[in-house]
């Protein structure tokens, strides 16, 4: 009988720390792998804009392979420009069960619905290049210093155009672009081109013939290059009968390329009529290939690379519990809260320079230029 006690207590003692164990196994410190927060493998969500655009596919490539070196899966979706496609394509990849998401709004105001459904299912969203407005559903922010991309467009139109060194005093002819109207960027471009540009204008150096300098006047919806060229083509007709344009501040390449177009249209580019000073952003290859052929002036060229890489970490920083770097949690309010922000330094490029900056870095191919 005291064997059979002695028996039965030594398997209850067994149970017991085998339950014991069990338990620290599950709740111990640090939790098991999946509490612990081990992410790899899971699935990231990427929603992009267009791939009308060289630059967006660019980004949406970099940012997989980025996710990707780090092991995580991507989904990655374009909207082609049309803001309800990609509010949808997010609500699919929230079904999907993706861990994260970074999106880059086609219509920034558009995402509040959607991103309490990523909120809801506690799902991080990253805020990529153009930040979305009027949600607290947004934890981060990655771009590039916005308003100094329009500093260095209207520098640029300042400086050949001889009036920062004050050997020239105009007045010249200039005509202002700005970005689409949904998104949050083309108000920081314009503002900081317009702070560079506003005081030659009260001196009547610089003048505006158009009479169109207010941000609602001069926006160019989705960024449509087609939508410029109309818009150049209306501003020459009207308003430049024996008059020439000196400069024109284009907020982007795509955007450029139209206004080119109905420069050259109107003789813009002969002998008698030489082009005006066009500035442009994204260095995309048509636009470097214009600026090497004396066209384009200038461009700002964003290593959207490197961009990739800021999201990519704030993607893998929240999922492992970490707080991903920022270096600005002051400028960028979206109406709804200060999104804490990553901001990268665009640079001016043009035909002296583009060289060491697009191609020595490899972020163009010099034989995509011949």
């Amino acid at each position: 009988m005291r064997t059979r006690r002695a028996a039965l207590a030594a398997i209850a003692s067994a149970a017991s720390l085998a339950l014991t164990l069990s338990a620290c196994g599950q709740s111990g410190e640090g939790g098991s792998k999946e509490e612990a927060g081990d992410t790899k493998g899971a699935t990231i969500g990427i929603a992009m804009p267009t791939k009308s655009s060289e630059r967006w596919i660019a980004d949406g490539k970099n940012v997989v392979a980025d996710l990707e070196s780090k092991g995580y899966k991507t989904r990655l979706v374009y909207g082609e420009d049309d803001p309800d496609q990609q509010v949808s394509q997010i609500e699919n990849l929230i079904t999907q069960g993706v861990k994260a998401l970074i999106v880059a709004a086609i219509d920034n105001k558009s995402m509040n619905n959607v991103l309490q459904q990523a909120k809801d299912a506690n799902i991080p969203v990253i805020s990529y290049d153009r930040l979305i407005l009027g949600t607290e559903n947004v934890d981060y922010y990655a771009s590039f210093d916005n308003e100094k991309v329009g500093e260095l467009q209207a520098g640029y139109i300042v400086d050949k155009l001889g009036l920062k060194d004050g050997s020239k005093k105009g007045p010249f002819n200039i005509e202002l672009f700005a970005g689409s109207n949904d998104d949050n960027n083309t108000r920081y471009f314009f503002g900081g081109a317009m702070k560079v540009l506003q005081p030659y204008i009260d001196k009547k150096q610089l003048v505006v013939k158009s009479g169109q300098t207010k941000l609602t006047q001069v926006t160019t919806l989705r960024w449509d290059g087609g939508k410029a060229q109309n818009r150049m083509d209306e501003i020459l007709t009207s308003a430049y009968k024996s008059d020439k344009v000196d400069a024109v501040l284009s907020p982007y390449d795509g955007i450029s390329i139209g206004i080119l177009s109905a420069l050259k249209s109107d003789d813009y580019g002969s002998k008698s009529k030489p082009l005006p000073i066009v500035t442009g952003q994204d260095a995309e290859v048509a636009s470097v290939k214009s600026i090497i052929a004396g066209e384009q002036s200038m461009t700002v060229y964003k290593d959207t690379r490197e961009l990739a890489k800021v999201a990519s970490n704030m993607v893998d920083a929240v999922l492992n519990k970490k707080k991903p770097e920022v270096n600005d949690t002051k400028t960028y309010d979206n109406g709804s809260k200060v999104v804490p922000a990553y901001l990268l330094t665009p640079v001016s490029v043009d035909k002296t320079n583009y060289q060491k900056e697009v191609v020595d870095s490899g972020y163009i191919k010099a034989s995509d230029l011949k």
